[in-house]
């Protein structure tokens, strides 16, 4: 091998290291992740050029009042409130606003609100989601569950 082969070989090496390095950096939000109050746990998703998530499963998937699966009763669209809580997409398509950080719209079916949201990967397994109206926010922390 003569000297610009080398060259081009360590140069090769010298970025495929420098990316996996940076892959392992941020940890992904991909995964099922459990509420703070552990009341859901939410499946998120690569979708598009985004992330989405979806409610997998629930404490108390019976609802025991009717004694059938929890619905979104609290929507305030009469056509949606119907609809089964497993199964919920509770935001889809936020966008990423910087590494480990995604933007968009979350749906609250607490209270049927869809507010203005961010959710950032604090650790390994620890995600922050954060919702605000107007100049009022809050979040929580939720906890990746399995690997």
């Amino acid at each position: 091998m003569d000297c610009t082969s080398g060259r081009v070989v360590a140069i090769i090496v010298a970025v495929f290291a420098a990316s996996v390095a940076h892959a392992q950096g941020v940890p992904e939000p991909s995964g099922v992740w459990q509420t703070q109050a552990g009341d859901a746990r939410v499946k998120i998703s690569k979708c598009s050029d985004g992330i989405c998530g979806v409610v997998v499963s629930l404490r108390e998937p019976i609802d025991p009042m009717t004694g059938k699966p929890q619905v979104d009763n609290k929507n305030p669209n009469p056509s949606l409130a119907s609809r089964p809580i497993i199964g919920l997409p509770l935001f889809s398509g936020m966008r990423p606003a910087a590494e480990g950080k995604w933007s968009g719209q979350i749906y609250n079916a607490d209270d049927g609100g869809t507010y203005a949201s961010s959710i950032t990967v604090t650790g390994e397994s620890t995600l922050r989601v954060e919702g605000c109206v107007g100049a009022l926010c809050g979040g929580e922390t939720w906890t990746r569950v399995g690997r």
